[in-house]
């Protein structure tokens, strides 16, 4: 497991990919996931069609995992008053928002209940907000976070790549 830093309680991350549905529930069982959190702005895929919400809240339920939508809380995609001045989301900005921040305690709360993964559309957690927003909000709380990936292994957090740091001198 990862070095938790004292964490009591775990979330795990998942991102869908362009995975079969098939093996995307095969990924949540071997992890022992029994919720699923939906932290996507919009959840509905063009590519994926399996990945809809409504599709995969009826295709989980019936693998018996719960499916519970946190995006409008959760999600990457938030209204333009988290967006900077070149239109790119204040993620800083963003996780000080109330309802961020209810978003977040629904989550660990759930996560008391059952073991439970948040999904997004990027299998890559360095590259997604599930990584560069919720997990931070969540380490804070003392959560540990591990990211399952595509093909099955299991990624604590302070092992996803960082973004690049721009040098101290030049």
């Amino acid at each position: 497991m990862c070095s938790d830093r004292g964490a009591i309680l775990t979330v795990h991350t998942i991102g869908h990919s362009s995975h079969p549905l098939g093996r995307f529930v095969a990924l949540l069982r071997r992890h022992g996931i029994a919720t699923l959190v939906d932290v996507r702005s919009h959840p509905h895929s063009r590519w994926a069609p399996q990945f809809r919400k409504s599709a995969l809240s009826r295709s989980v339920a019936a693998e018996g995992i719960v499916y519970v939508f946190l995006g409008r809380e959760l999600g990457g995609r938030p209204g333009a008053e988290y967006h900077d001045e070149q239109g790119h989301v204040d993620y800083g900005r963003r996780a000080r928002a109330p309802d961020f921040q209810a978003g977040v305690d629904r989550l660990v709360e759930i996560a008391h209940r059952s073991p439970t993964a948040i999904m997004c559309a990027e299998e890559d957690p360095s590259r997604c907000h599930r990584r560069l927003l919720v997990a931070p909000a969540l380490l804070r709380r003392s959560v540990a976070v591990l990211h399952i990936r595509g093909d099955g292994r299991v990624q604590p957090d302070e092992l996803c790549d960082a973004p690049a740091q721009l040098p101290l001198l030049e």
